[in-house]
């Protein structure tokens, strides 16, 4: 579905085009958001009307409303079927119980697409598939994705970090949100893992770190580690030792050749930073295509060139007033 025919589909639910375009991206991109989320989305102060709003929201069960610490604050839940029905997702994970902790990462996602009105946010695993399928020649088996074995099926999980991504009207430099959630940035290693060829593929792209208050000076070490991966390929030899290294320590619960032992130890050392570490889950994930792309200049000449780059933006909301809220939302 079109995001025309989302909010259409929501408004004849009895919302106005308004009201229903608001509900419909915080159904795609959060799940859960504030009253001053609405304020700003339609351009209104606070008042009546958007009181109203909310009053209704939960009398018809759209929502749930949460009391925060702050007098007559909310945060608000929505959970109604007929709204992800309309939307196209009705199986939308937005839509269960979610922790305290992870409503506030949905709501700092929520600010952030709601600072860009003027980017089309692409939220869902099918659009960004159609999305980039349409503008890139890469095969869909190199964008983005996780791999889930079972002992009855694989499953595929395409785009798997669930971030939003910011597309300009003339389809150049997509915006690729990250959101910062500790202070160590190996989760972020397998993100850049995982959208490197991806990046290739882009003649533009942005990376846009969203840094909570609380983690306010860690931004320096993921532009660290960005640089360490997109910046500094690896050489031939390198990569054909990697490969070996990982297809031993795959296999190292069988037997290891005696031969093998003082190769193995100082490709374990030589290959244990942090770097090697997130890229030896990428492999176990995808095989050898994610080393072939170790090799390649093409996201350090980006970086050079500034076709392609990394934005810090420190977030400047406070989100203590949900502190009070137990349990599940």
């Amino acid at each position: 579905m079109t995001h025309p025919e989302r909010v259409d589909a929501v408004a004849r639910l009895g919302f106005t085009p308004r009201q229903a375009a608001f509900l419909v991206t915080v159904a795609l991109h959060s799940g859960v958001c504030l009253a001053r989320h609405y304020c700003t989305f339609s351009g209104v102060v606070w008042g009546q009307v958007v009181r109203d709003f909310f009053a209704q929201l939960v009398k018809r069960r759209v929502a749930t409303a949460c009391p925060c610490a702050r007098h007559g604050a909310h945060l608000y839940h929505v959970q109604s079927k007929t709204i992800y029905r309309a939307i196209g997702e009705r199986d939308s994970r937005l839509r269960r119980p979610v922790p305290v902790a992870r409503a506030v990462e949905r709501l700092m996602v929520l600010d952030a697409v709601l600072a860009e009105p003027t980017l089309t946010w692409l939220a869902t695993e099918r659009d960004k598939l159609a999305h980039f399928t349409s503008c890139t020649s890469l095969p869909r088996e190199e964008m983005p994705r996780l791999v889930f074995r079972g002992r009855a099926a694989t499953t595929v999980r395409y785009f798997p970090d669930r971030l939003p991504i910011g597309c300009q009207s003339d389809g150049r430099s997509p915006v690729f949100l990250y959101l910062v959630q500790r202070w160590d940035p190996f989760d972020f290693r397998g993100f850049l893992q995982r959208h490197g060829p991806l990046f290739r593929a882009l003649p533009e792209w942005r990376i846009r770190l969203l840094v909570p208050p609380h983690l306010a000076g860690a931004e320096e070490r993921y532009q660290t580690t960005c640089w360490n991966e997109l910046a500094t390929p690896l050489e031939p030899r390198a990569v054909d030792e990697l490969r070996w290294y990982f297809e031993r320590r795959r296999a190292s619960n069988g037997a290891r050749g005696e031969m093998d032992e003082d190769r193995f130890r100082r490709a374990h050392v030589s290959f244990s930073a942090p770097r090697y570490r997130a890229l030896y889950r990428q492999w176990c994930e995808v095989g050898d295509r994610v080393l072939e792309f170790q090799e390649s200049r093409l996201l350090s000449d980006a970086l050079q060139r500034r076709t392609g780059g990394v934005e810090i933006h420190v977030l400047r909301r406070q989100y203590s007033h949900l502190s009070p809220l137990v349990g599940t939302v």
